[in-house]
């Protein structure tokens, strides 16, 4: 047993760094009133600029400008924002059509499920086996009256980047919106919009050490958007609700202490599992790109054990990690990023996902792959599907 939690799965959530909470308390304690303008009261001021000092920061990481930014509550309000908005702003102006890939996040997956059952024409397109849009396919399925593509940056299971330079190309010479999904790419890789044309990314601040409950959805100025919440008049009458001023604060700040070191750590720690995995254990199979892949995700699948089992194993003995098995899923289904990169449900049902974050070192990676070896040994030695191999 560990002295300590060894957590990998930061894909998920990270633990906030103390420097964020530093920087979150006085939007508690001291500064706790709404954010009013100019011509309010002295907190509600000093409210406001803090809440403006904070959009720039996030637009500014973007390339984008500050009045580009609205805050959210996380990664499934910015992408539900983003789709639904537009598609009403455009309803009777455009077909009613959808694009997305069949790996998306769920936020965005069940957005167009959802319209695809009230009627709507959707296509999810397929990716490789290293989980890469099939771009021809896309080509394809894209028109001038396609209302809006949803493609993600980074996956979230198998880390698989996106040629998102070439997919926002594609969708200007059809004069089609584009919305990516970066929540698992946002300050890992860079993404500049003032070079890419794409027109909304949703962002968050749980996968960067910053606070729950806080997120961000850039929106290009002129791109068509409703307001899908009704209240009152915030974020420039763009989104109903009080701002989460501790939270917009806090994740300006986690923002801003990412750095390209801490990215580069990352991508030697992530090498370090792929590599000792393939080394020391047979069978078995790296999921997603070898080469386009965020920094700090390494999916691999431990063939003839159940991700189940080793995910309990490596539990009791202090490591925390997730699985694409369905019996850890609450729809009860195998992961639908491993079946869509042509794996089966054995590849899904034995896959782990690693996700790095700033807490992890080197003695992480070595101590969980050992913990892992003896594990899937075990496991195999009562497995009826590995006795004949």
């Amino acid at each position: 047993m560990l002295d300590r939690m060894v957590y990998l799965d930061n894909a998920a959530s990270t633990r906030l760094d103390e420097k964020v909470l530093d920087a979150m308390k006085p939007y508690y304690f001291d500064i706790y009133a709404v954010a009013t303008s100019e011509f309010g009261y002295s907190m509600g001021i000093d409210a406001k600029e803090a809440l403006e000092g904070a959009r720039q920061t996030i637009a500014s990481s973007i390339g984008a400008s500050a009045e580009e930014i609205v805050f959210t509550s996380g990664e499934t309000e910015s992408s539900n924002m983003a789709i639904k908005g537009v598609v009403a702003a455009l309803l009777g102006k455009k077909d009613k059509h959808i694009i997305v890939s069949k790996i998306e996040d769920f936020p965005v997956l069940n957005t167009a499920k959802a319209f695809e059952k009230a009627g709507y024409k959707v296509d999810f397109i397929s990716v490789d086996s290293e989980g890469i849009l099939d771009l021809e396919e896309f080509k394809k399925a894209i028109n001038e009256n396609t209302a809006l593509v949803s493609i993600q940056h980074a996956n979230q299971e198998i880390g698989t980047l996106q040629d998102l330079g070439t997919i926002a190309r594609l969708c200007k010479e059809k004069g089609v919106l584009l919305h990516t999904d970066a929540t698992h790419s946002y300050t890992r890789v860079p993404i500049d919009v003032s070079k890419i044309p794409v027109d909304l990314v949703t962002m968050s601040a749980h996968t960067i050490h910053g606070p729950r409950g806080v997120g961000a959805l850039y929106i290009r100025k002129g791109t068509p958007i409703n307001k899908w919440m009704d209240g009152g008049f915030q974020e420039s009458n763009r989104r109903a609700g009080l701002e989460n001023i501790p939270g917009a604060v806090g994740f300006a700040k986690a923002v801003e202490l990412v750095t390209p070191e801490e990215n580069e750590s990352l991508s030697t720690l992530r090498d370090h599992i792929i590599q000792k995995a393939e080394e020391e254990i047979s069978h078995v199979t790296l999921n997603g790109s070898r080469t386009r892949r965020v920094p700090h995700n390494a999916n691999i699948t431990f063939h003839y054990v159940e991700g189940e089992s080793m995910t309990l194993h490596l539990d009791m003995r202090g490591f925390a990690v997730s699985t694409g098995s369905a019996c850890f899923s609450r729809s009860l289904e195998a992961s639908h990023v491993i079946l869509g990169i042509g794996g089966d449900h054995e590849r899904a049902h034995g896959s782990l996902r690693f996700t790095l974050g700033r807490y992890n070192t080197m003695e992480d990676a070595d101590t969980i792959i050992d913990a892992i070896k003896e594990i899937v040994e075990q496991l195999r030695a009562i497995s009826p599907l590995y006795e004949n191999k």
